[in-house]
């Protein structure tokens, strides 16, 4: 029986090369994407900024609308169809995005990090990405095995494919799939498939290639229990992030509690969190969250 730990976990992740958040504050934060920075509305950051002025190519403004909406506004010149960054040996293309993001999420660094981990060393694993978006959590998994990939949005699995490409990457095992996350996931099942590994990072709304409706709220207990059909007692792992919802880490653990009851391994959940820059660039600073999850482990 898989044991829940009921502590919070803090899983943060810290400066590359390519990114940094520089500073944080007044319901804003200040990033550093390769040679560009911008500031991006953020509640969380309820404290004050240690920086006096901020230097940024761009700002997104938000709209009225509590859920989203908004611009961009330039301050410098920065190139609209993108730029390459990398993590580790991850290239990929950042670009400003109508959703107030980049392209990517750099909190889940720390993630891949930790599900390569569990697979130690594996070269052979199978391994599901469920609302995947533009690939570089498939990237870094497809190091360790077979991945397959899915995403709803073409937009976004074709960024994915220019993403593999940009990394030389082109030819990794994996299979980029615009479909219906909760549907492939019980079309899997009843074909009796199997995964070493689950990442699925569901948003609060959204909808499917075919105009499915997806509500976080009615829809994840069903999506979670198809994705414990699809591991077992040799399985390692299933990590479940969620953004932007009034609901509780402990709640997504509970949920998992009940599902894996029948496996071996361990239930975590608490904070992902992005640590700022120090003075010198050195990563030692505030912790910014950014997310919720809850994780199942099989160490054994």
């Amino acid at each position: 029986m898989a044991r829940l730990r009921e502590e919070p976990q803090i899983l943060a992740g810290s400066s590359w090369d390519d990114y940094g958040l520089v500073d944080s504050g007044n319901g804003r934060k200040l990033e550093r994407y390769g040679d560009y920075r911008f500031i991006r509305p953020e509640p969380q950051a309820m404290w004050q900024p240690r920086l006096g002025t901020w230097d940024a190519h761009g700002e997104f403004v938000p709209g009225s609308d509590e859920d989203g909406g908004g611009r961009w506004q330039y301050d410098k010149p920065v190139p609209q169809a993108g730029w390459p960054l990398k993590w580790r040996d991850a290239a990929f293309t950042a670009k400003c995005t109508p959703f107030r993001h980049l392209g990517f999420f750099p909190d889940m660094a720390p993630v891949w990090d930790w599900m390569l981990e569990q697979l130690n060393g594996k070269t052979d694993a199978e391994m599901l990405n469920l609302f995947g978006y533009t690939g570089v959590g498939s990237l870094a998994l497809s190091q360790a095995g077979r991945v397959t990939h899915v995403d709803a949005s073409k937009k976004s699995v074709a960024q994915a494919r220019e993403n593999a490409e940009l990394a030389g990457m082109d030819n990794r095992p994996i299979r980029w799939l615009v479909d219906d996350a909760a549907k492939y996931t019980a079309r899997e099942v009843r074909r009796g498939r199997r995964y070493d590994g689950i990442i699925l990072d569901p948003p609060k709304f959204g909808r499917g290639p075919k105009a499915e409706t997806w509500r976080i709220e009615e829809g994840l207990a069903d999506l979670v229990s198809d994705c414990r059909d699809l591991l077992d007692e040799n399985s390692k792992f299933l990590f479940l992030t969620v953004y932007a919802v009034r609901m509780s880490s402990l709640s997504l653990a509970g949920l998992l509690a009940e599902m894996f009851a029948d496996l071996p391994g361990i239930i975590e959940h608490g904070d992902l969190a992005v640590r700022e820059e120090d003075v010198g660039g050195e990563a030692n600073g505030r912790l910014l969250p950014t997310a919720i999850f809850a994780r199942w482990s099989n160490p054994s």
